[in-house]
């Protein structure tokens, strides 16, 4: 083995220094939902953050899947750059991290043509990984707690956040799109649907995280039992109220 806790929270750190570590409230993303899981092997360690959500900049809702590893799978080629020297900052920039990006949800006229970030007025469905789902009835997002803030339309990130109610398996990412850059010798030993995340705008660190410092002692020693967080989950949307609002 040749990692430990204190380099895990080292790496993590440094991308929360140049604004890579999820930001629950990011003010160009509305969140709806999340999920993180810890890969391990003998020689080496992966943390996977996946964020589900809608950033109107974007265009289509889209799941981002951080990774955080001792070595990262599958990197981009130098092919995808304008340069030699692009790729070589790309690698040398983000020695530790990668993002991937999947839209579960298709394109498609259940979009508002005149503005995005609406759910046409006509629509009837959607495509959710390939497969029809008719659109929730009004009533759905008041029984799920989502007060619309346009009552007479509903938002994309309000329907993203409904969705992460009733088909949340679906919003985030497979199995296989889940370990996109971790290598496939490595073991899933953990996965949480909740956790308490540090308030990144605050100068919150992993390092100063109940949460992440035991995480980084159970991807040292592979003792789930050092997982045994004091404090309340926080990665619920209702919990991020300014993400999204830039």
């Amino acid at each position: 083995m040749n990692f430990d806790a204190p380099s895990i929270l080292a790496v993590l750190d440094r991308c929360c220094d140049t604004f890579i570590f999820p930001m629950l409230d990011n003010g160009y993303v509305y969140l709806a939902a999340t999920r993180l899981s810890l890969y391990r092997s003998v020689t080496d360690w992966a943390m996977v953050i996946e964020v589900f959500g809608f950033s109107p900049r974007a265009g289509l809702p889209d799941t981002h899947i951080h990774t955080f590893a001792s070595t990262l799978h599958d990197r981009d080629s130098p092919e995808k750059y304008a340069s030699r020297k692009a790729y070589e900052d790309y690698l040398s920039n983000n020695p530790h991290n990668d993002s991937r990006f999947v839209f579960p949800i298709s394109e498609g006229p259940w979009q508002d043509a005149m503005d995005s970030e609406l759910v046409a007025t006509d629509a009837k469905g959607i495509a959710l990984r390939g497969e029809p789902l008719a659109l929730p009835s009004y009533d759905e997002y008041e029984k799920h707690g989502i007060e619309l803030e346009q009552p007479s339309r509903i938002q994309v990130y309000e329907l993203c956040r409904l969705l992460a109610d009733i088909a949340r398996t679906k919003v985030l990412a497979t199995a296989q799109e889940q370990r996109i850059s971790v290598l496939p010798d490595m073991k899933q030993i953990l996965q949480l649907e909740e956790w308490h995340h540090p308030n990144i705008v605050e100068d919150d660190r992993p390092s100063s995280s109940e949460t992440f410092r035991q995480l980084a002692q159970v991807l040292e020693t592979g003792d789930l039992k050092l997982y045994h967080p004091s404090k309340q989950p926080n990665t619920h949307w209702r919990n991020w109220p300014d993400g999204g609002t830039l």
